[in-house]
């Protein structure tokens, strides 16, 4: 009698971002599924036994039998995801890492992992788990030219029993196309964006769709291509589904696409404003911000087509002041924002910010992320204009009058936010959940601080 032949086991974890040492709960607005595990376990072949776990969620069964382990890294989960990785690795099980920092620091990755993907799996994944099968891993793969996302179907079983928050996230595109100075996306994509076939990610929908919740097609740039996107919601339209996005501002001077968003069930779009002063758009090369676009005509253009607006606003550049974080909350509140976000500039390895900072010599630690002192919401760098805590504590007093009671509700009046019940009843409840955030944040650790030993590196 022949012997059955021993399943090679996957284990997908997402590591959180940190954790206090009294274990106190984990920030709840941080806990959305996580559509590259998803993505991991889709194009995973289904004779590889494959499991998944969140470290933001519980514990992860360290001694539980598995092959091969996968984290998908991000630079704040970087820290944890070493801690996961030395933890397997005192048990002999192999690490292969990922994600946006494996892409930017390949080299500081491959310390902590047995094997690295640089840049996107979905051409490599599968020959990845043969080699790691076969004994045979590489140190580095990476995937010459951009995947053409035909056949993406993420395998959303591994969501089973988790309580994430009521939201789905769907990729319609990945990339973006805009060169700004901060952001990782153009380091990791260089400047370019790829698209599903429309007739799959409608296929995605029809699968998911009855399940009661809003949809966020996770595209950096929905209207990139005004022309495939207006396609794309012609085809949404008959679904009836709610949804969410990003968008960059010039997709406020379309009015059909405006028209076509609002009936294929857009609810609201994030867009980056960033700053109010030209001189700091033009510094981060946030151009499209600065030519022929005015921000109060935009968002009444949008209000006037029923989308609400999560509008997202940086600090730290060159040209603010004290007086500039009362500026853009003033301007926030008197727009009707439904959430904002008030966040200093962070210099991601690999982006022309970091790089230009540590050229000026003005960065407070090498590798802010791995730093023992560093904490989140602290400023790794030296602004020009203000000191470091001094960006900080404005930053959370904007977040602080953003999120005062008076300005939430003369918010809700803002006719894009209580458009329905749903939508007037969803402001009420983000806004609270941001509002009781506003400190939670400060300060959170970068890794588990409970967590003891040197982290061990791969041979």
């Amino acid at each position: 009698m022949m012997a059955r032949t021993k399943k090679f086991r996957l284990t997908i974890i997402q590591p959180c971002i940190g954790r206090h040492a009294d274990h106190r709960r984990y920030i709840r607005a941080w806990q959305m599924e996580s559509l590259a595990a998803a993505t991991l376990a889709g194009l995973t072949p289904p004779d590889v036994e494959t499991r998944f776990y969140d470290d933001r969620m519980g514990p992860i069964p360290f001694d539980e039998p598995t092959d091969l382990v996968a984290l998908t890294v991000e630079t704040y989960t970087a820290r944890r995801a070493y801690q996961l990785a030395s933890e397997y690795r005192r048990r002999g099980v192999p690490v292969v890492m990922g994600g946006f920092h494996a892409t930017l620091v390949p080299e500081e990755v491959a310390q902590y992992a047995e094997s690295v993907v640089v840049g996107e799996a979905d051409d490599i994944w599968k020959r990845v788990l043969d080699d790691a099968r076969h004994g045979r891993p590489e140190k580095i793969y990476r995937q010459a030219t951009r995947p053409t996302m035909a056949g993406l179907r993420p395998d959303r079983r591994i969501f089973a029993g988790k309580r994430y928050l009521p939201i789905r996230l769907i990729e319609h595109s990945r990339g973006c196309e805009f060169n700004c100075e901060f952001c990782a996306v153009q380091t990791m994509f260089k400047q370019t964006q790829i698209r599903r076939p429309v007739d799959e990610i409608i296929a995605e929908i029809e699968r998911i769709k009855r399940h009661p919740k809003m949809l966020f097609f996770v595209d950096d740039n929905i209207a990139a291509d005004l022309g495939e996107t207006k396609e794309f919601l012609r085809a949404l339209i008959p679904l009836n589904v709610r949804w969410v996005s990003q968008t960059s501002i010039h997709a406020t001077q379309d009015e059909e696409l405006l028209d076509l968003m609002h009936r294929s069930g857009c609810q609201a779009v994030l867009i980056g404003f960033e700053s109010l002063n030209p001189a700091n758009l033009r510094q981060m090369n946030k151009n499209v911000n600065v030519t022929g676009v005015d921000f109060a005509t935009a968002l009444d253009t949008l209000c006037r087509h029923r989308i609400a607006v999560y509008g997202t606003f940086v600090f730290g550049y060159d040209h603010d002041t004290p007086e500039s974080f009362r500026d853009v909350v003033d301007f926030a509140v008197d727009q009707g924002l439904y959430i904002a976000a008030f966040a200093h500039v962070m210099p991601f390895p690999g982006t022309p910010l970091y790089a230009r900072l540590h050229a000026e010599g003005r960065l407070l630690h090498e590798a802010w992320w791995l730093d023992d002192g560093y904490r989140y919401n602290r400023v790794p760098f030296r602004p020009t204009c203000m000191t470091p805590d001094q960006v900080r504590w404005l930053c959370q007093d904007a977040r602080r009058r953003f999120y005062r009671w008076p300005s939430i509700l003369r918010r809700s009046r803002n006719r894009a936010n209580r458009a329905d019940f749903f939508m007037l009843r969803t402001f009420f409840l983000v806004n609270a959940m941001h509002r009781a955030d506003v400190t939670n944040r400060d300060g959170f650790p970068l890794g588990d601080e409970s967590w003891s030993g040197p982290l061990i590196k791969a041979g």
